[in-house]
């Protein structure tokens, strides 16, 4: 009887194959070879920009409270300067002239009876009563007098014209008035800077049309509440304009100085801004092994490098390049 033995064999074989010793697999750590720099310690100047319209510094809708009344003479023209007090329009004078001929006639009335009053011919009470028409009347001449002469309630330029002498009233702005020297710009500027804006700080202001010439001005007003959406407070700023060179309405850019303080500043190259969010963040590094990554947040940018304000101290590395192959915890081998 033949006897089956390949089994037998192949299992010897199997347990002969098994008693071997693997040698175990091992794979080498793949490093980011990588560039850091220091983070450093160093004055950051405080100089904020701030952009905004020119204003007049004051300007005033020459409005005749009266209507339905007929415009007699203006006297001003778009474009005329004029001075605070000074005449600009008349209106239709025939009531004015009405009760100026009225007027006349109780002080005539007054002059007359007050002989006869000190003669003894008439009563006290007939003088009083006269003496009263008079102040009244004499009130009703004056507000009609206001009414009827419109003038300039500050110095400046005339900028609109909207209506012609014989033009009956409606109630709209006949004239405009500007002032344009001082003018001034309203700028909103951030909440952190509250404490170090003052009234009277100097304040330079630039101008596209004027590229190489640099204006000065100075803090008048700084409103007292703060935007609670935009974390901002308003500030007045005062723009001489002797020269006439600046106009309400142009661009303007203000510089404001805020002192200085120590800053970490890093190279602008080793902040990353993170796709679809404003979160910015560096790689830093652990020894020249690991790399850890921290959101940061930035201040002023100076020449090539930038102010972290929070998230990196001085003295710590960050890494400037190999970003696309960097990751928190990312093995690193920093290359000089």
């Amino acid at each position: 009887m033949k006897r089956i033995v390949f089994p037998i064999v192949a299992a010897a074989m199997l347990a002969a194959c098994g008693g071997k010793k693997q040698p175990a697999a091992t794979d080498a750590v793949q490093r980011v070879l990588t560039k850091a720099e220091t983070a450093q310690t160093a004055t950051v100047r405080l100089v904020e920009q701030f952009t905004s319209e020119i204003e007049p510094y004051k300007e005033n809708d020459i409005t005749p409270a009266a209507s339905g009344v007929h415009i007699d003479r203006i006297l001003v023209e778009v474009g005329d300067r004029v001075q605070a007090g000074q005449l600009l329009l008349t209106l239709d004078p025939t009531q004015y002239n009405q009760q100026m001929v009225q007027l006349r006639t109780v002080e005539d009335d007054y002059n007359r009876l007050l002989p006869v009053y000190e003669a003894g011919g008439i009563s006290t009470q007939q003088i009083t009563q006269a003496k009263a028409q008079v102040d009244v009347q004499r009130e009703v001449v004056a507000n009609l007098k206001k009414n009827i002469e419109y003038r300039s309630p500050i110095a400046g330029v005339v900028t609109a014209r909207n209506a012609e002498a014989g033009d009956l009233l409606t109630g709209a702005p006949v004239l405009h008035v500007m002032q344009i020297e001082p003018l001034k710009v309203v700028v909103n500027i951030s909440e952190q800077y509250f404490r170090d804006v003052k009234v009277g700080m100097p304040v330079d202001l630039k101008v596209d049309i004027f590229p190489d010439e640099t204006f000065a001005g100075s803090v008048s007003l700084i409103y007292p509440a703060l935007d609670a959406t935009t974390r901002t407070f308003r500030v007045e700023v005062k723009v001489p304009n002797v020269r006439g060179q600046l106009r309400p309405g142009m661009y303007a850019r203000t510089i404001f100085d805020m002192g200085q303080k120590e800053g970490t500043m890093v190279p602008d190259i080793a902040v990353q801004k993170q796709i679809g969010t404003a979160e910015r963040f560096v790689y830093v590094l652990r020894g020249d092994t690991l790399a850890e990554r921290r959101s940061v947040e930035v201040g002023r940018q100076v020449g090539d490098r930038v102010d972290i304000l929070r998230g990196v101290e001085p003295g710590e590395r960050v890494a400037v390049t190999a970003f696309s192959k960097l990751y928190d915890g990312a093995p690193v081998e920093v290359k000089d």
